[in-house]
């Protein structure tokens, strides 16, 4: 048992190895799996996942670790130690994968998203703005303006035609002779 746990802490060991440690150790210990389920406040099917080495049954890693941790500590061993050997196993799997790998699986997510249905009401949409609708508004308030000077350009009073001139008193009448033929 001693080696168990000297190689256990020593080398990176994989999440089955893992789980069978603490299986081994929970059974020394003389807990029933329903029991630790039950103390840890967790399923036992969780328990049984972990013990199984079986990761995928999980969806969150995080949640994972501190599960793993917390049952560490239930059963006396260090949980901190624990934590890192899953660490350098979480570390040893992800980085395996490769770029393609990453892609595909990315591609597939959006593919997954395009074909899910979308209800009208969570749907943003963007404004599409009508360019002739748009000219037509500037061209309206264009020709409002010149009206409007135009307008006031016209009701602005005339200056007079001075048709005569004050020189000292007198007044004299502007008369230009127009030849008809």
């Amino acid at each position: 048992m001693a080696y168990k746990v000297l190689f256990f802490y020593w080398r990176g060991v994989i999440l089955k190895e893992l789980g069978e440690f603490l299986k081994e150790h929970r059974e020394s210990n003389g807990v029933g799996i329903e029991e630790a389920a039950q103390d840890l406040n967790i399923k036992i099917d969780e328990l049984e996942n972990i013990e199984e080495g079986n990761i995928r049954a999980f969806k969150d890693v995080l949640s994972l670790k501190t599960i793993i941790k917390n049952y560490a500590k239930y059963l006396g061993l260090d949980p901190e130690k624990v934590a890192d050997e899953f660490n350098d196993f979480m570390f040893e799997h992800t980085s395996k994968l490769s770029l393609s790998d990453i892609l595909e699986a990315e591609k597939k997510i959006n593919e997954n998203n395009a074909k899910k249905i979308k209800s009208p009401y969570t749907i943003i949409r963007k404004k599409k703005i009508n360019k002739k609708k748009l000219l037509f508004v500037i061209l309206a308030i264009l020709i409002f303006f010149l009206l409007i000077v135009l307008i006031l350009k016209l009701s602005q009073p005339k200056a007079p035609v001075i048709n005569s001139e004050l020189k000292r008193g007198e007044v004299y009448e502007s008369t230009h002779k127009v030849n008809y033929i």
